[in-house]
């Protein structure tokens, strides 16, 4: 089940839970930490299994016609099962109810690490086009792919 998650120390608790699982892609305390603290000023969904959070997605707007998945995260017990995009899904319909025409994310540019390769896999999996590659906007060792979707409305 999805649902958009509406209270602040809610929103940080969640994000807070899944990121602190996934350390192969959130390892960085100080990146971490920020995705935790901006989570508030977001739209938050959270995906569940039962009553056991077991992902989260957070949408922020960067233009007043741009929307941005902020951040995302699956624990790896339920990787691969659709959650992902099921998310996804939600946030999408969310983001064109609310009258937006694009959505970008941002990761690591493909074939610098497999785990981002995977997340790169991913993204293009739902739709999304490569825009541009920022080599220093992170560092040199994480160029930064942006990837972009045109939201139907």
């Amino acid at each position: 089940m999805i649902k958009q998650i509406r209270d602040n120390e809610e929103k940080q608790a969640m994000v807070r839970g899944i990121l602190e699982r996934l350390p192969e892609w959130f390892g960085i305390s100080k990146a971490r930490e920020n995705y935790i603290l901006r989570s508030p000023l977001q739209m938050v969904f959270g995906a569940f299994n039962k009553e056991k959070n077991v992902g989260i997605l957070c949408l922020e707007e960067t233009g007043r016609d741009i929307v941005e998945l902020y951040v995302m995260g699956v624990l790896k017990d339920y990787d691969r099962k659709g959650i992902g995009t099921e998310l996804f899904k939600e946030a999408k319909a969310f983001a064109i109810f609310k009258g937006y025409s694009f959505i970008q994310v941002k990761t690591v540019q493909m074939g610098k690490y497999e785990e981002y390769d995977k997340t790169n896999h991913f993204y293009v999996s739902l739709g999304f086009k490569e825009f541009e590659v920022f080599p220093t906007l992170w560092d040199e060792w994480n160029p930064c792919q942006v990837y972009v979707m045109a939201l139907e409305q």
